[in-house]
């Protein structure tokens, strides 16, 4: 199947650069797309974008499907009065109550969101201790459906004991036999050294690394200096797990100088999440001394990373050094990520079409300005993944998104009355 994309304004992602054209999508056998003349005449899909702007899709380097039915449910048992009883009562709460039906309605709801937000890969951390297996299989599966690229991993975690610790392994270790994924890690509190070691020859036997939170919270630091003489991050490093350029470490906020120069001398990434930061009250995250291996994710909170750049933006006015440009790089370093570590997914003809008619001039020069305090997702009319058209005129087409709401209201509804028996 072939789209043609007629009278757009392509906008180059990388140089900025604006290009009037026709855009001929499905020709190609490198999955790229074509600037053509031709009026399409052959084109199985024609979209007029007249006074429209099309560029390359956007990517998520760091969610949770686990949390799509969370919002709007009542308040825990009892009100968190510091992190560690958030994780306690609210998500360790959550997640141990999903079940694969659930899974599949939060990973669907996911996937549409993405989608209507113009992005078109994932990176997940998923975590269900009471259906662990398959549950990455449901996941993929469901976002496949959509239309939207992932790539995986299943959280493993010591803290519900030692027969949820190997189903976990178990999980990572099938899935990554047949899929392209990562190893997933709880946080460094959660893990016994034995469970790293067994992660670490997951990452070897598979060529890839692992996914884990780090320093999200002081405790995390106070955990392992206690127990292990050591910070979060050397502990990792002392542990060969810094050792892949496909790793990602989330959130590092409490890190020091020495951690900043380990990560910055490894090659690892940092996913950063400064809207789940600030809702958590845990600090704000600086670059300081970091490598420039930093990419944006929403931890979950929502699936809008046009949201999550300018929300970075803004909180780094006061905590970071961080202007238009380096907002604008974390924003697309997620596709560096992706493509220098050789994941599959994130494919040239991935693209979204704006409908953005701003009450000012419009240029490559103020292109980040624009980008920073006015393009939002009500200006993502259409979005392509993958030669495929996913969204058309802001309605997911791939499933029947208005049943798959209504069947995920239902299953909220229930997990949030489990919830409350626990």
């Amino acid at each position: 199947m072939s789209i043609l994309l007629s009278n757009a304004t392509y906008i180059d992602f990388q140089t900025l650069k604006f290009i009037p054209c026709n855009i001929l999508i499905g020709s190609s056998p490198d999955n790229s797309f074509l600037f053509t003349e031709k009026e399409g005449n052959g084109s199985d899909i024609r979209i007029d974008c007249t006074g429209k702007y099309v560029t390359h899709a956007f990517g998520c380097g760091h969610h949770h499907v686990y949390s799509a039915l969370a919002t709007g449910m009542p308040a825990p048992k009892k009100i968190p009065g510091n992190f560690l009883e958030i994780l306690q009562y609210v998500w360790w709460t959550l997640d141990r109550c999903l079940d694969k039906e659930m899974i599949e309605a939060s990973a669907l709801a996911t996937a549409i969101a993405c989608a209507k937000n113009g992005v078109t890969f994932v990176v997940d951390h998923h975590s269900s201790p009471s259906a662990i297996e398959g549950s990455l299989d449901i996941i993929a599966d469901a976002f496949e459906q959509v239309g939207i690229s992932h790539l995986l991993c299943y959280e493993i975690t010591d803290r519900n004991g030692k027969e949820a610790t190997d189903l976990a392994l178990r999980e990572t270790d099938s899935y990554l036999s047949r899929r392209q994924g990562l190893v997933g890690l709880h946080a460094s509190f959660t893990v016994k050294d034995e469970t790293l070691k067994q992660a670490k020859e997951l990452t070897d036997k598979y060529r890839t690394g692992i996914h884990i939170h780090v320093a999200e919270d002081n405790l995390d630091e106070q955990h392992c200096t206690e127990h292990y003489n050591k910070r979060v991050v050397e502990r990792l490093h002392d542990l060969g797990l810094l050792s892949s350029t496909r790793t990602i470490l989330s959130h590092c906020l409490c890190i020091n100088h020495h951690e900043r120069e380990l990560i910055r001398n490894s090659g690892v990434w940092i996913a950063q999440n400064i809207e789940s930061n600030m809702n958590n009250r845990v600090g704000f995250f600086n670059s300081e001394l970091i490598s420039n291996n930093v990419m944006l994710g929403t931890d979950g909170m929502h699936s809008d990373m046009l949201r999550g750049a300018k929300n970075t933006f803004f909180a780094g006015q006061n905590f970071d050094n961080i202007d238009y440009t380096e907002t604008y790089r974390r924003f697309r370093n997620v596709h560096r990520y992706i493509n220098e570590n050789e994941f599959g997914g994130d494919e040239l003809n991935n693209l979204v079409v704006l409908d953005y008619h701003p009450a000012t001039d419009f240029n490559e020069h103020n292109f980040l300005g624009h980008f920073v305090f006015n393009i939002e997702p009500r200006h993502v009319q259409h979005v392509i993944s993958k030669g495929n058209l996913i969204v058309k005129n802001r309605k997911v087409i791939t499933v029947d998104e208005d049943a798959i709401m209504k069947h995920s209201r239902e299953l909220s509804t229930k997990l949030w009355k489990k919830m409350q028996n626990i």
